[in-house]
């Protein structure tokens, strides 16, 4: 039992306290500026570790409460039903389009109600304009959700606040009764939230506030406090989840902006990959519209339709394209840095990458609005800030976002003092509208309130594909059978209904990004890649691949004679003492420290499951860069902390 509780903990560690993720108080939001008058780094510690914590509830915690609430007939009489956004009609006559199917006919009646069904009109409201009874629109609108024509539940606008999107829709019914009665097992489990968030890091209050909360919640929506951990569960399996502000500011300077000058030709790079990606897919809408064009025989082609008939290049033909383009990627940075065989250390120049990188990544339009942003993830590997200052420091690219502006996602801006600023930010780089496709509330593979982005102004558009996630009160909200695909020039466009025209790839914007927002990689997989520094900037770390079978110390018995072993082969493989390990078997990479017999046993874990589920599968070590001697932040007691600087970019000619 005592080795069971040591690995738990040092499981624990390793995900909350090693690695750069943003996590609660083990990984406050810091916030820096760039500033002129600085060398290196200057660090204002403030006091204490962090400056503010906000709890927030997890989506699908209020969308259980609110299926609660749907089980009141009365309730959802004053709750607008609205129509799927897939779904027209162009009269009251029908026929009904639904994408992929033939014309549907309807009775009238069932028809203009599908018609009114706006997301915005309750039944009560519906019954009066269309001069029947509430129970007869009550009966219609039960055909039309068989039909699966029509949603007609009690839905939570997405947000960061859902309790607070869900507020809003209860205070819009119209019996103050029944609106009060909604409203109360709602502000049940806010003062729930709130005695979370007063509790802080008190151990015992929180504790106490957490149980609280989970037992109002279970006895009011009959549903568990924590959702079952799988490979189908989305993000925030808890209630609730913190954000919090690191007290700690930094000031960064011209020395540590000078160092990062040959992310200059990686973004160039980048640039060629996402507009190459952007063209290959385009070509396939193209071949899409053509098609739908051509059956129809009219150049304007709905949404709806051209979004169907699109689904299986967007998870087939664009993902192949997406692989064939990264390999295309490889093998110009190949010839641009080559890597000698058994070679530990690449070294290249600035002037020498670049120069060659203006030749084969050659500049190309912007594909999509969202690639126009590059969020590169930088660390420093310094002593402390005085070595900084004199230079003494390396810079490591952590990762290189593509596609994405990585500090619009809501941890973020809800931990910004000013977020005003951040959306101002956003309308020099976006003077105009954008066009931004809605999103499911969150996914099995990395969506949730958390990492939407809300830095969405009032004159962006949003469209409406399969799911409308937003509140149906939001002006410029666009369902996709309302909206056209149209010719420009030769280019697919979208135009909406008030006559705004946009790019289709920024229909697509969301699966552009997901294909390519991890794609940037230089050098492919390998038993063996060395680490490759571009002056001070190391762009790839050094990594090294093996089958669970080749981590021969793993089978040992004898934990004495295991953790021998283990030390001889790392010392065999000329591995450093400090590194990452990724696996097939595993969800999340981990964290291993050779000289702790506890992470020894973690990793031959890790190596037995892999070994036993797939032989001849791999698992990834790479050199913790910078390690642990190389924690410059400090916060006001001294204390030292990983740290890593995200930065975002924006192509301003795109």
């Amino acid at each position: 039992m005592p080795r069971q509780r040591e690995e738990l903990v040092a499981h624990y560690w390793q995900r909350f306290c090693v690695k750069n993720d943003t996590i609660g108080f083990f990984g406050p939001v810091g916030w820096g500026r760039v500033d002129g008058s600085v060398g290196g780094v200057e660090i204002d510690p403030g006091e204490g570790l962090t400056a503010s914590s906000s709890v927030f509830f997890s989506s699908w915690s209020i969308d259980a409460l609110a299926r609660t609430l749907s089980a009141d007939e009365r309730l959802m009489a004053w709750i607008p039903p609205r129509r799927l956004p897939y779904i027209r009609a162009e009269s009251d006559e029908g026929p009904v389009h639904v994408p992929g199917r033939r014309p549907q006919q309807a009775p009238p009646h069932l028809v203009a109600l599908l018609r009114l069904a706006d997301g915005r009109r309750s039944p009560h409201e519906l019954a009066r304009i269309l001069g029947t009874s509430l129970d007869e629109v009550t009966s219609r609108l039960t055909e039309l959700v068989g039909r699966r024509w029509v949603s007609w539940r009690l839905e939570v606008p997405s947000g960061a606040r859902p309790d607070r999107e869900l507020r809003a829709v209860l205070e819009r019914v119209g019996d103050a009764e029944l609106r009060r009665g909604a409203l109360e097992p709602l502000e049940v489990l806010e003062r729930g939230r709130e005695r979370v968030e007063a509790a802080g890091r008190d151990a015992e209050a929180l504790c106490e506030a957490l149980a609280a909360l989970e037992e109002d919640f279970t006895r009011i929506t009959d549903t568990a406090s924590q959702r079952a951990k799988g490979s189908r569960t989305a993000p925030n399996r808890s209630l609730v989840h913190s954000d919090t502000r690191r007290s700690a500011t930094a000031r960064i300077g011209g020395t540590v902006l000078d160092a990062m000058a040959p992310l200059d030709p990686l973004m160039t790079s980048a640039a060629w990959l996402m507009a190459q990606l952007g063209a290959r897919v385009e070509r396939r809408a193209v071949e899409v519209y053509e098609k739908l064009s051509a059956a129809s025989g009219e150049e304007r082609v709905n949404l709806a339709d051209f979004w169907f008939a699109s689904m299986p290049i967007l998870h087939g033909g664009a993902v192949t394209d997406a692989q064939e383009v990264l390999a295309e990627f490889q093998r110009r940075w190949a010839r641009i840095i080559p890597l000698p065989e058994g070679a530990g250390r690449v070294r290249a120049t600035h002037s020498s990458v670049a120069s060659q990188v203006a030749e084969a990544f050659p500049p190309a339009p912007v594909a999509w609005t969202a690639a126009r942003y590059l969020s590169p993830d930088v660390l420093i590997a310094a002593r402390d800030t005085e070595a900084i200052g004199r230079g003494d420091f390396e810079l490591v690219l952590g990762e290189l976002h593509l596609a994405s502006n990585t500090m619009g996602a809501s941890l973020f801006v809800s931990q910004h003092p000013e977020p005003a600023e951040l959306l101002r930010l956003t309308g020099q780089d976006h003077p105009g509208p954008r066009l931004l496709p809605l999103l499911p509330k969150e996914h099995k593979a990395r969506l949730s309130t958390r990492v939407r982005n809300v830095l969405v102004r009032p004159e962006d558009y949003y469209v409406a594909l399969m799911e409308l996630t937003a509140d149906p009160h939001r002006d410029r909200t666009v369902l996709s059978a309302d909206a056209h695909v149209v010719r420009r020039e030769g280019r697919p466009v979208v135009v909406l209904p008030g006559g705004a025209e946009f790019p289709v790839t920024d229909v697509f914007g969301h699966v552009l990004t997901t294909l390519a927002m991890d794609l940037f990689r230089l050098f492919p997989d390998a038993d063996h890649v060395p680490r490759v520094m571009v002056d001070k900037l190391v762009v790839s770390r050094e990594s090294w691949r093996f089958t669970g079978g080749e981590l021969g110390f793993a089978e040992e018995k004898s934990e004495a004679r295991r953790y021998v072993r283990a030390r001889n082969w790392r010392g065999e493989r000329g591995l450093p003492r400090y590194v990452f390990v990724v696996s097939p078997t595993e969800p999340r990479p981990f964290y291993v420290d050779f000289d702790a017999p506890v992470y020894v046993n973690i990793l031959a874990k890790a190596a037995r499951r892999l070994a036993r589920k797939d032989p001849e599968a791999k698992l990834t070590v790479t050199e913790m860069l910078p390690s642990p001697e190389h924690a410059w932040l400090t916060d006001d007691r001294g204390n030292t902390y990983t740290s890593e600087l995200r930065f975002v970019a924006v192509d301003q000619h795109g």
